[in-house]
């Protein structure tokens, strides 16, 4: 039996919400690839999600805001969300979605901005620019950071 390539491990990792890119890159490096070939593997699984999501999220949350517990369990989330980014992205519009989702802290990425994006009704192609955008700079903060840390790491052997 084929062991699963570690390419694609970190294309999963990327696409999943709070790990993104922010974890795909230095598992990327973990398993042995090269720094941008983790780069390259965990932007383009990243970049996947907000195209996917601001198409679905709205979609989904009319079928699930039609049962009770789900309904009580999106206006938790939508809360969260709320308070995590809101006035920022109010204030600064794009401009804000952008900053909110290159920001490489959990929380922070192309699901939250997506839902985010949802939950304030911004326009769909400048929530897509604005997200897609933040997830390139978040990516590049996160490659000089995971860079900066194997080379520190190899200069101390």
């Amino acid at each position: 039996m084929n062991p699963i390539p570690p390419q694609l491990y970190v294309l999963l990792v990327a696409v999943l919400p709070v790990a993104e890119l922010r974890g795909a890159i230095p598992l990327g490096v973990a398993l042995g690839l090269s720094l941008w070939e983790a780069f390259s593997l965990a932007l383009l699984g990243n970049l996947l999600v907000a195209p996917l999501a601001l198409a679905l999220l709205p979609w989904v949350l009319d079928l699930a805001t039609r049962v009770p517990l789900l309904a009580r369990a999106w206006q938790a989330l939508e809360a969260r969300v709320r308070l995590r980014g809101e006035e920022q992205v109010q204030r600064l519009g794009a401009l804000g979605l952008f900053l909110f989702v290159a920001v490489p802290l959990p929380g922070t990425g192309a699901w939250s901005g997506s839902v985010l994006a949802v939950v304030l009704g911004l326009r769909r192609r400048y929530a897509l620019l604005a997200i897609s955008l933040g997830v390139v700079a978040a990516g590049v903060l996160v490659l000089l950071l995971t860079g900066g840390t194997v080379y520190g790491l190899n200069y101390l052997r």
